[in-house]
Formats: structure tokens, C-alpha cells, sequence
């Protein structure tokens, strides 16, 4: 014997729909209501788009900034190096002097240090030895990031022995 149909824990069961336009589970005639309750789940996440990409924007843009300004300091980095090297090779000949080794590090400080803000020439130079440094601030991209750099080489004066 087949078994009756309890009805709802509430005790009643719900009412058929009648189709009309008034009836909350169907909509117009012809419009299922899955379809109806399918849009009615996407309208509340209307904008959600427009909002994540708010969020987004700016910290993309900030990466992007940020892999700029460390290539800008290598590139600074670079062009302290190149100057020092320079500045050590006219300081360390024979005859060199301070002054030459100045000379040559302002040359090409000018040349390629674009991105080297402030640069300062430090040269000392001993009967044996020369050393010169150069050290600086790179240009800032992202506010609130101040970047330095500082290229030091050094190397034995050149002598010349009678014989």
C-alpha cells in the first residue's frame, strides 16, 4: 500500500501556482521562474567588476613603479661604478693628481650619470695606493622611497723603475 504524502514540517503544504503576474514564484506567462531566479542571484553582484578593478589598478600601477625605480638605481649604480673606475685610472698613472682623477669622474658623471642625483667624488691618494668613491641619491619615482648608491674602487699608483 502506497504511502500518503506528509505534508511540509510547517504543517501546510504550499499552494500550487496559479501563473498569474501577481504569483511570487512565476513571472510573466512564458518566463520560467528558474530563469527569473537565476538574474535575480546575478543582480546583487552588479559592480563587483567595476570595484575589484578599483582595487587593483593602483597596485599594478605600483609594481610597474617599483620594478622602474630599482632599474633606475641600477642604473645609477652602474654610472657611480663607471665614473669610479674612470676617476682610479687617470688618479693612479705615474703623474696622476686628485685633481685629474676629479676631472674625469665629472666627465662621465655627465655623460651617463642621469639618473644619479647629487653625486659626490671622494679621491685620496697615497705614495701606493689610490682609492676613489662616488656615492649619490637616485631619482624617486614612488614618493617616500629615497634610494642611494655608492661605487668604490681602489688600486696601486703606477711607478716606473729606471733599468
Amino acid at each position: 500500500m502506497p504511502v500518503p504524502a506528509q505534508p511540509p514540517a510547517g504543517g501546510t503544504r504550499p499552494a500550487a501556482s496559479t501563473g498569474s503576474p501577481e504569483d511570487p514564484r512565476t513571472g510573466p506567462p512564458g518566463r520560467p521562474a528558474r530563469r527569473r531566479a537565476r538574474r535575480g542571484l546575478l543582480r546583487g553582484d552588479a559592480g563587483a567588476g567595476a570595484a575589484e578593478l578599483v582595487i587593483v589598478t593602483p597596485l599594478l600601477m605600483l609594481l610597474i613603479l617599483g620594478v622602474i625605480q630599482f632599474a633606475v638605481a641600477e642604473q645609477a649604480q652602474h654610472a657611480a661604478q663607471a665614473a669610479a673606475s674612470q676617476a682610479l685610472a687617470a688618479t693612479r698613472v705615474q703623474d696622476g693628481t686628485t685633481g685629474a682623477g676629479q676631472a674625469q669622474a665629472t666627465t662621465v658623471l655627465a655623460q651617463e650619470g642621469g639618473s644619479l642625483t647629487a653625486p659626490a667624488v671622494s679621491i685620496t691618494r697615497t705614495a701606493t695606493q689610490a682609492t676613489v668613491t662616488i656615492t649619490g641619491g637616485v631619482q624617486t619615482l614612488i614618493p617616500g622611497i629615497h634610494l642611494h648608491v655608492s661605487a668604490t674602487v681602489a688600486g696601486p699608483v703606477e711607478e716606473w723603475t729606471g733599468g
